[in-house]
């Protein structure tokens, strides 16, 4: 049995990727084509892949030529699995600090206002949210309570939940159905895909660098490479595991 949860998280500024690139792919079946010509699509229950790739990764520390052999041992095979975040911070609903969007804070103190002893504070996410009703494995509904946003859930922002079984996973909602006016705004929202795992009330929602448990997508390899001048580039592809 494949175990989901207790991942490590992959090093996305590490990688240095020039591009991020995140989809839902195969969400619908073809139904066959008519007479003329014209396919029909069919939904598929519970249907999507979140996959992601980071591209033209740029590897020329040591440490990073390390950590790339060390993805390839472990992922090739495609039968263990690693967290992946999806880099949301520039168009997330989350607050400006010095113009710059903040999807985490850093430097919080004790209640006495002390730092610990190496100097450094809490960490915390500026926005997230709390599912207010439970709903059922392959729901395409949800209704979530969420704090401290910088503007209003409206087109589409992806998010993730940790599940007890099936570890991380990552959504988007495609429609806002209801919004309430309280400062702290109860939302029903369509997502895709629909939920991997039933959920109850109170389970925390992740704004902040949203991830899923993911492998290698299928036929895809990370060898070890060196170049001249040891600057190196490289793709990588990534599934959600199941």
């Amino acid at each position: 049995m494949a175990v989901y949860t207790s991942q490590p998280i992959l090093g996305a500024n590490f990688l240095a990727p020039v591009k991020a690139i995140y989809d839902v792919t195969g969400s619908s079946i073809d139904g066959g084509r008519n007479g003329v010509g014209e396919g029909q699509t069919i939904e598929m229950s519970g249907g999507g892949i979140v996959t992601a790739t980071y591209e033209d990764c740029k590897i020329k520390d040591p440490e990073q030529y390390e950590y790339v052999n060390w993805l390839g041992a472990r992922l090739n095979g495609g039968f263990r699995f690693i967290n992946v975040p999806i880099i949301t911070d520039w168009f997330g609903p989350f607050p400006r600090v010095n113009g710059l969007p903040a999807p985490i804070v850093s430097g919080i103190t004790h209640s006495d206002g002390s730092f610990f002893s190496d100097g450094s504070g809490y960490s915390q996410a500026t926005v997230y949210g709390e599912i207010t009703e439970a709903a059922a494995l392959n729901a395409g509904i949800i209704k979530m309570r969420v704090s401290g946003l910088d503007r209003p859930l409206r087109w589409s922002d992806w998010f993730s939940i940790y599940h007890p079984n099936k570890g991380w996973r990552a959504y988007r909602y495609w429609e806002v159905i209801s919004k309430t006016d309280d400062p702290t705004p109860l939302y029903t929202l369509a997502i895709s895909p629909p939920l991997r795992e039933a959920v109850t009330a109170n389970t925390r929602v992740e704004f902040a660098r949203p991830r899923f448990v993911a492998k290698f997508k299928s036929e895809f390899t990370l060898p070890s490479v060196v170049e001249a001048f040891f600057v190196t580039q490289q793709s990588i592809q990534f599934s959600e595991a199941f």
